[in-house]
């Protein structure tokens, strides 16, 4: 282990007028700093293209070759060694990673920490926000590949979905100076990550300091998992509301997903984990934003393991699970969030509720609710 490791903090954001001058202002506060970034737009031509530069301008500039046609791939094998012959030279005080717009941090800051014993120290992971462009990003189901902004030939990505979890992901948001932003934009800012430091970018922000504060990926990870996703609190701001809805009786599959555009438009972001009647063992997903929802198993419920493999479940797991833990069927439930401008939640309740289990059919019984219609096998590929 290095003693004296370099400090790499990631910059992130589709935003990438706030994200530019977040490096600035961290070039410029952080003496012996450097920023590195992969300009993935060159993949087009096979290739992406390395800049690491300082405050005086450009040190270096190099190519990395795609790996499986895939833009995101290529940064990946590039940009460990790269860090390593910055920390090599003993001249770097803070590696800047500016990450290419539609990079998420989650994947690169996971590599950073991988070779964490190898004199690089992830130090921060932040991302840079336009509050006025908030609602107009999170608001867009636009493909990335209609964009322009696909890291491979295969990205399905959407410009929503995208801006959700780098605005999520990251501990830090670096707010720039926005004239256009109101009170409405700040509120949904607020509840759609109430935990995040906020920074601005320019005035008396400490960035360097929120750079070089430390960040642990196994933490940030569980934040986001749906098992144990630290999820907003009840909020109603500024004409924002947030909503969170916590029951314990499983859905009807068939009712749910009859009404699942109603609840997926119904708010700008929503997420978290659910029951599904036909699925009762397994703890399933949600993840909407723009105007699409995303669906998919997050593995058993604890309740369904055999008490012997709960040694193996981290902590954070089972202290979420202790949460919502029911005397009858254990931390199977729904916990859903839903933020958004001007959110109808009693209208939305009332959708959700008319989507759970009757009396009639939750006193049946698991052996019953297997037999229900499989609604939901074509959205999870069972």
């Amino acid at each position: 282990m290095d003693p004296n490791p370099m400090d790499v903090a990631i910059v992130a954001g589709l935003h990438s007028d706030a994200r530019k001058e977040t490096v600035e202002r961290l070039l410029a506060a952080v003496p012996g700093s450097v920023a590195l970034h992969h300009d993935l737009s060159t993949a087009v031509h096979g290739t992406v293209v390395r800049t690491v530069r300082d405050t005086g301008g450009v040190l270096s500039t190099g190519d990395a070759p795609l790996v499986d046609d895939c833009a995101c791939c290529a940064l990946r094998e590039d940009l460990v060694p790269e860090l390593r012959r910055l920390a090599d030279s003993g001249l770097t005080r803070l590696a800047i990673v500016e990450l290419w717009d539609s990079v998420e941090p989650k994947a690169m800051a996971e590599v950073i920490a991988a070779h964490g014993g190898e004199g690089l120290r992830l130090s921060g992971v932040i991302t840079a926000v336009d509050p006025a462009l908030l609602l107009p990003y999170l608001g867009s189901g636009d493909d990335l590949t209609e964009a322009g902004l696909a890291a491979a030939a295969t990205d399905q990505r959407t410009v929503a979905d995208t801006w959700a979890r780098q605005l999520e992901y990251a501990p830090v948001l670096a707010l720039a100076d926005s004239p256009e932003a109101d009170d409405e934009d700040r509120a949904l800012l607020a509840q759609l990550h109430p935990t995040a430091r906020q920074v601005p970018i320019s005035g008396h922000g400490d960035l360097a300091g929120a750079a070089l504060a430390g960040f642990d990926v196994e933490a940030a990870a569980a934040a986001q998992h749906p098992s144990c996703a630290l999820l907003p609190t009840d909020a109603d701001e500024a004409g924002v509301a947030t909503l969170v809805w916590h029951r314990d009786r499983p859905f009807h599959p068939e009712r749910l997903y009859q009404a699942l555009e109603d609840l997926t438009c119904a708010a700008t972001r929503s997420r978290g984990r659910f029951w599904l009647a036909d699925h009762p063992d397994t703890l399933l997903g949600w993840d909407a934003a723009g105007g699409a929802l995303c669906v998919e198993s997050a593995g058993p419920w604890l309740a369904s393991l055999p008490d012997a493999a709960w040694e193996m479940v981290p902590p954070v797991r089972r202290a979420a699970a202790a949460l919502d833990w029911h005397p009858e069927h254990g931390d199977c439930c729904q916990h859903l969030v839903f933020v958004s401008p001007g959110l109808d939640r009693e209208g939305l309740a009332e959708v959700l509720e008319s989507c759970l289990l009757t009396d009639e059919e939750y006193a049946a019984g698991r052996d019953a609710w297997k037999n229900l219609p499989p609604a939901f096998d074509t959205l999870l590929e069972v």
